[in-house]
């Protein structure tokens, strides 16, 4: 079921859908460079979605509509292009592949209830491909695979699927042969290994991009095709339920076809089977059998596990079911704010049916760390879009099952729970990494500094893995993201949105304290305009352990300092404190006895023994040695076997402590943790580093320890660098 497009500028048909067992999401995953986009573009042409594929170079595709994107030359965005095949609408997300827009994948994983990994047969994939496959098989997620870029004169087809069987584990088996042409080189063809018919494409395709020839194999290609068919099939009965399959099969029956394919999809709908698919963007080559692979084998949102819901004041509910009868229950996977329309939220329901002209209520929960704070909002749906890439195109309502889009919402997040108005639920939020690139940005004027503050609301709004961090000591404004790229992108937005700035390099937050015991005197003698301002005080200063705050003891005898003035003395060490004395950082640690002073009769004031106490700490200080200490934390490293040499050598470089290693029991077995302690300031890079140092597959959580004593060499460049602001 379709419906004409009315949207300007949008041809085909916009597909609707009235059944979940006719919905199919599936999100394409892999490294950046494997053509996922590419392949997209050329599955919504074959489909007649779109008239034509656009290419990534120029800036033409639907998934790459992003003006980052376009400069880039690869996605950094979640994308949703629905297209139709055999009345089944298949909803395909399209992620980027580069590691710094992990938060985006993450969300097209919490949309999806597949999983397509794309695989170039020319670059092979990267480590964090691989990973991704162990989480995937972590939570029982289907997954198939697609081999691209047959076209190219280094494609290796059979080399890949042996680089996918060690990787990915032997259950991933080809369903096709590549078939090549009278020059050994192009790819024209596929041989079905189930079917043993082969696929020819070689006098191009038709209308509908279908290949116009299929017949059967030539008798070169047999001796290729039973023996990859003998492979498929004993892992396809494996599988099977049917117990008395494999005795039949040994026993030299030859399984029907259709027994064999019921068995395939069900296996593959139960993530259980993984099979691949050589695909050609640009030839066209076995799109037909990978749509007809994800129409047939691929599971319904009905088949797949949802998330569990509470209610917004975390009452567990009853576990929810794909029916569009159901409560409403939906999560914006990621909102984005069009210049034009506004923001707008891609959204999956779970269950219901999300109708417009409809009051909804918004809940967002669990993420204030992450700088969204806790909301709930009644909100009216005006209209309910189907979204191709940048395009919306207007649909009567959005199923359970289904991905859709909603404008306009005053309060949507990325993350947040859209519910009944009389029954408001919440549901579990999903994993998001923690950003760990810091990075300091400074509006060039008043004006700018107003447009930064609107601008970075609303990325924020749209990106869980950046945190904003206004920091009180270092008074800097800074974007923790998850790596340069991620952070090129939300500097060019910010441009973007008119704001003029800069960057400055990121200072971490240190402490002073006293390294040994000290004296400081502290007078405050002033005449002016006929008032006098009359204090004095002798303080001793005593270090304390790490931790232990600050200690004022009062040994004043004799009256001296009089009784009312004494806690004047204090406030005034303590404001002397906060605002730090060699380098501007609060002064930590220590115990300050306040032993002698004088007063006078008429000019001594509250004001005048704060001031004197303030220069009795500062005169202790120019008296005694001041340390500064810097902030150091513990870091858990998880990185493959191969990488943990390099990994604990660049520790000692970084004046880090390694604590130990273990193995990962978290992963396949062939990852380690390795756990150190690193002064904070040098870790302001560590994301960009570790991922440089191994080839992308090693990441890092960290939190904070303690503070240590910064060496002397150090120490002194930060006075210096103080000094001269």
């Amino acid at each position: 079921m379709a419906q004409k497009s009315q949207e300007k500028g949008v041809t085909g048909l916009v597909p609707v859908v009235d059944a979940p067992g006719r919905v199919r999401n599936v999100v394409l995953v892999g490294h950046s460079g494997a053509g996922k986009t590419t392949l997209v573009e050329a599955l919504l042409a074959t489909t007649g979605t779109i008239p034509r594929a656009g290419v990534v170079t120029e800036g033409t595709t639907v998934c790459d509509h992003d003006p980052a994107a376009v400069k880039q030359q690869r996605s950094v965005s979640l994308a949703c292009a629905p297209l139709m095949h055999n009345g089944i609408k298949v909803n395909l997300l399209d992620s980027p592949g580069y590691a710094d827009f992990v938060g985006e994948l993450r969300a097209g994983l919490r949309a999806a209830d597949a999983a397509l990994f794309v695989v170039s047969s020319v670059d092979g994939m990267d480590a964090a491909t691989a990973a991704l496959w162990e989480e995937c098989a972590h939570v029982g997620m289907p997954r198939a695979v697609a081999v691209t870029r047959l076209d190219h004169q280094r494609a290796d087809f059979d080399e890949t699927v042996a680089l996918c069987q060690r990787v990915f584990g032997d259950n991933v088996l080809p369903l096709y042969l590549p078939m090549l042409g009278d020059d050994g080189e192009s790819t024209v063809g596929l041989m079905g290994l189930i079917t043993k018919r082969v696929f020819d494409y070689s006098p191009g395709p038709t209308t509908n991009g279908y290949p116009p020839d299929v017949r059967d194999p030539d008798p070169e290609h047999l001796p290729a095709i039973e023996e990859a068919r003998n492979e498929l099939i004993e892992g396809i009965i494996a599988e099977s339920e049917d117990e008395t399959l494999m005795d039949r099969y040994l026993g030299g029956e030859d399984i029907e076809v259709e027994v064999l394919v019921a068995d395939l999809e069900k296996a593959v709908a139960r993530g259980h089977f993984y099979p691949v698919v050589p695909v050609c963007a640009e030839t066209k080559v076995g799109l037909d059998a990978l749509l007809e692979l994800l129409t047939a084998a691929f599971p319904t949102p009905q088949e797949h596990d949802l998330p569990t819901v509470t209610g917004i004041d975390g009452t567990p509910q009853q576990p929810l079911t794909c029916d569009p009868s159901g409560p409403l229950v939906a999560e914006v996977v990621k909102t984005t704010i069009d210049r034009h329309v506004g923001r707008v939220s891609l959204v999956r329901v779970f269950s219901g049916t999300l109708r417009p002209e409809v009051t909804v209520h918004v809940s967002g929960h669990g993420m204030e760390d992450r700088g969204h704070p806790d909301h709930d909002a009644d909100e009216r749906i005006a209209h309910i879009y189907s979204p191709l890439g940048a395009s919306l195109r207007e649909v009567p309502a959005a199923i359970a099952g289904d991905i859709c889009a909603i404008t306009k919402s005053g309060s949507a997040e990325t993350g947040d729970t859209i519910s009944a108005k009389d029954n408001p639920l919440l549901v579990s939020p999903w994993e998001m990494p923690e950003p760990l690139l810091p990075i300091a940005i400074v509006a060039k004027s008043r004006a700018d500094e107003d447009a930064l503050a609107k601008n970075l609301g609303r990325l924020v709004a749209g990106d869980p893995t950046m945190r904003l961090e206004r920091n009180a000591e270092t008074h800097q404004l800074v974007l923790w993201c998850m790596g340069e790229a991620h952070a090129d992108v939300v500097l060019d937005r910010l441009r973007a949105g008119g704001v003029d700035l800069d960057t400055e390099p990121v200072r971490v937050a240190l402490r002073e304290t006293f390294g040994a015991e000290s004296s400081g005197h502290g007078r405050h003698v002033k005449q002016s305009g006929g008032h006098g301002q009359y204090a004095v005080c002798d303080i001793k200063v005593e270090p304390l352990p790490r931790g232990s705050g600050f200690e004022f003891v009062d040994k004043i005898v004799g009256g001296v300092v009089p009784h009312n003035y004494i806690p004047s003395v204090e406030k005034g060490v303590r404001a002397q404190m906060e605002r730090g004395i060699v380098a501007g950082y609060p002064v930590v640690d220590l115990r300050v006895t306040l032993f002698d002073g004088k007063a006078h009769s008429v000019d001594s004031s509250d004001a005048a023994f704060q001031t004197a106490g303030a220069l009795a700490l500062k005169d202790a200080a120019d008296k005694g040695a001041l340390t500064l200490l810097e902030p150091v934390d513990e870091i858990v490293i998880r990185v493959p076997d191969s990488f943990v040499g390099a990994v604990m050598s660049d520790m000692s470089g970084r004046r880090g402590r390694v604590l130990g290693t273990e193995p990962d029991q978290a992963g396949s077995g062939e990852r380690t943790l390795v756990r150190a302690e690193v002064p904070a300031t040098e870790l302001v890079r560590y994301a960009v580093e570790l991922r440089s140092m191994t080839s992308g597959a090693g990441t890092f959580t960290r939190s904070f320890a303690r503070h240590e004593p910064m060496p002397g060499h150090l120490a002194d460049q930060v006075k210096k660098e103080h000094a001269s602001a």
